[in-house]
């Protein structure tokens, strides 16, 4: 026999039969034990192969959940925001044009990244639905609207009496009859567009345009665009 442990064939001249016998189920014995380590290595690299690829498709899926939630966040920042831009524009009015009229590309201070983009929308939304309290109106803005009236009033008169010159040099028909109603019209409307443009004025400097005041434009209009008219038809 091989000092190995192997047989060879001058072996089986020597050996007798029951030793013949014991080798061969000993062989077995091990041949056995190593078919089965292998069968249980390989189940063993099977399901580890199969958790690996079970966790890879579950971690798959939950990156497309992700991506199409970030997605839909996108889509509602992007509305929002387009939302918040044209409330903006609507509000400051012909000062926005010169930003245009599209939404500017939007864009998380790189100093405060720590921030949700909510809270970036929620604050522009504050800023945005902010109305600054009209400013009280002092002696030399009523005086300014005064000279509205004022203006108002000598714009009513000159084209009151333009119109008035023309009907009396034009020749007889509707147009020379329709001229005078025409002319007390202008003499009426000049001093409201007066009250109009001292609103927009208004406007713009943040002053509220009560009733008294409009009433002083109106009225301060209306004597001008009167007196005038009468020194006109006196002279």
């Amino acid at each position: 026999m091989n000092p190995s442990g192997g047989l060879q064939p001058a072996d089986f001249a020597t050996a007798d039969y029951r030793s013949v016998l014991r080798r061969l189920t000993t062989l077995d014995d091990e041949a056995a034990t190593l078919r089965a380590e292998a069968l249980r290595w390989h189940d063993e690299r099977l399901a580890a192969a199969e958790e690996a690829v079970r966790t890879a498709d579950e971690a798959v899926e939950e990156a497309r959940h992700e991506v199409a939630a970030a997605q839909r966040t996108v889509e509602q920042v992007d509305a929002r925001a387009a939302g918040l831009w044209s409330e903006y524009v609507h509000k400051v009015g012909p000062v926005a044009e010169r930003y245009g009229r599209t939404v500017p590309p939007a864009a998380i201070p790189r100093q405060r990244s720590d921030r949700d983009a909510a809270d970036y929308l929620d604050e522009v939304a504050t800023k945005v639905k902010y109305t600054a309290p009209a400013r009280p109106i002092t002696g030399g803005v009523k005086l300014m609207f005064a000279v509205f009236g004022f203006l108002g009033g000598v714009a009513g008169a000159i084209v009151n009496q333009v119109l008035r010159q023309t009907g009396a040099d034009a020749p007889d028909g509707t147009w020379k009859d329709a001229l005078p109603v025409v002319a007390l019209l202008a003499l009426l409307a000049c001093p409201v567009l007066a009250v109009v443009g001292a609103k927009r004025v208004a406007d713009r400097r943040g002053t509220g345009l009560d009733a008294a005041t409009v009433a002083t434009v109106l009225i301060t209009g209306l004597v001008t665009a009167g007196v005038l008219v009468a020194a006109l038809r006196t002279a």
